[in-house]
């Protein structure tokens, strides 16, 4: 598989271990949780998924070391309903998001857990796929190249500004994806 993320940065992620893994899987997450979050909230039943998420992306920020129950974090979230094959394939933009959402919490649990690059690498490959699709439908919005940028910077190991970075760069996903949906779909 060719990964959208930079030849540089997942030679870097090869390269490192532990606390700077984690600190670029957590940005990832952090930044795409809103996606999920935001479009998932108010649904009937999830709001167990809601709180696994949420939980999720907030314990990711502990790069000291990695929690105990990765697995079973996993496990749960591969039973949410966009981690499901569909038949007809995903033509609603809410879905598709929140599956990038997903996705990328998924493979940063598993690079959290087990401090595997090549987890982390597909972490950010969900990231930049999210954003070079969005890009293409919200025109002019940069969000890719930002996503590269942010990674990047992950990468220096450096907390300082990473996190308000993220949740702002997290709010404006949400933002240009709620723009594209029907007005009935935010009511």
């Amino acid at each position: 598989m060719e990964t959208l993320v930079e030849g540089a940065v997942a030679e870097a992620l090869r390269n490192e271990h532990g606390a700077v893994i984690r600190l670029y899987v957590a940005a990832c997450a952090e930044r795409m949780a809103p996606l999920f979050v935001g479009l998932r909230a108010g649904a009937p039943g999830r709001e167990v998924d809601l709180d696994l998420s949420t939980e999720s992306v907030r314990d990711l920020w502990c790069v000291d070391r990695p929690f105990t129950d990765v697995a079973e974090r996993v496990r749960l979230l591969e039973r949410f309903p966009e981690l499901q094959p569909i038949e007809e394939g995903m033509t609603d933009a809410a879905d598709t998001y929140a599956f990038f959402a997903v996705l990328c919490l998924r493979y940063a649990l598993l690079a959290h857990g087990s401090g595997n690059a090549a987890d982390a690498v597909s972490c950010g490959h969900a990231a930049l796929t999210a954003m070079g699709v969005l890009d293409q439908n919200a025109a002019g919005a940069g969000l890719l190249a930002e996503e590269q940028r942010l990674q990047s910077l992950s990468l220096s190991g450096d907390t300082s500004g990473l996190w308000d970075a993220s949740v702002t760069a997290g709010r404006e996903r949400f933002r240009a994806v709620v723009g594209r949906l029907p007005r009935w779909a935010c009511s």
